[in-house]
């Protein structure tokens, strides 16, 4: 049997500030350093070996990945993969959450923000948060970097990304940890947990709180959970 970990970065400066971050590399906040060690001790209570370990190209979430190898005394790559970065906020991206709701109204907000195939309009060519982003995106083809995307966007590029690299390593009962991100861990929780395009909008990942994931030899999901209690959220599935 294998296990696959899915960890959303501890809390960014950005997070807290309630902010769209999107691509933009911002750092983990105080918050979150604590919350990436209390993740890094809840995966080392499990008692279990990790054999690999993914992240984005953001530092928030490969900051997260690095605090959580160091609590668990192990010295992995990281396979940093610009496919399971944060979704593209579009122009969206760097304004304060609470004041775009007013400004656009609630219906539009909620559309933006948690529909499954409604993109942000695109951001624009010389948007100063561009000058934010990854230097790592220097390693992207041209031609894949997004202006926006919606989460049917994010999925496109999450899930082969899947199941190309970390399928083969659970198929071979390895357990793999992956620190990412809210949208992309929607993503790919939508593909493992046959959540339909209607009620992804429900699922929440909340930060720093590691969700173990055990698979049986046929790769069939036997079990889930979060490892803090006092901050799970509801696990939809099949839904």
């Amino acid at each position: 049997m294998s296990k696959l970990i899915l960890t959303r970065h501890g809390q960014s400066v950005w997070n807290a500030e309630n902010r769209f971050t999107g691509w933009v590399d911002v750092d983990l906040s105080e918050t979150g350093i604590s919350e990436a060690r209390k993740s890094g001790l809840l995966i080392k209570n499990l008692k279990i070996n990790i054999d690999k370990s993914y992240t984005s190209f953001l530092k928030r979430a490969a900051k997260t990945l690095e605090i959580i190898l160091q609590e668990n005394n192990l010295k992995l790559d990281l396979n940093a993969s610009w496919q399971i970065n944060e979704r593209h906020y579009g122009s969206l991206t760097g304004l304060n959450k609470e004041e775009t709701k007013k400004k656009i109204g609630e219906d539009q907000f909620k559309k933006y923000r948690r529909s499954w195939d409604i993109a942000p309009p695109s951001m624009p060519k010389n948007d100063k948060n561009q000058l934010l982003f990854s230097p790592l995106n220097k390693n992207i083809p041209e031609d894949k970097i997004p202006d926006t995307e919606s989460l049917k966007d994010t999925y496109c590029r999450v899930v082969p990304f899947y199941e190309k690299k970390i399928k083969p390593d659970l198929q071979t009962n390895k357990n793999v940890l992956i620190a990412a991100h809210g949208n992309s861990l929607r993503a790919l929780c939508k593909n493992l947990f046959n959540i339909s395009d209607q009620k992804i909008n429900e699922l929440e990942i909340p930060t720093g709180n590691p969700l173990v994931i055990e698979f049986n030899k046929n790769l069939e999901i036997v079990n889930k959970d979060y490892l803090d209690k006092t901050r799970e959220k509801k696990i939809i599935a099949n839904q």
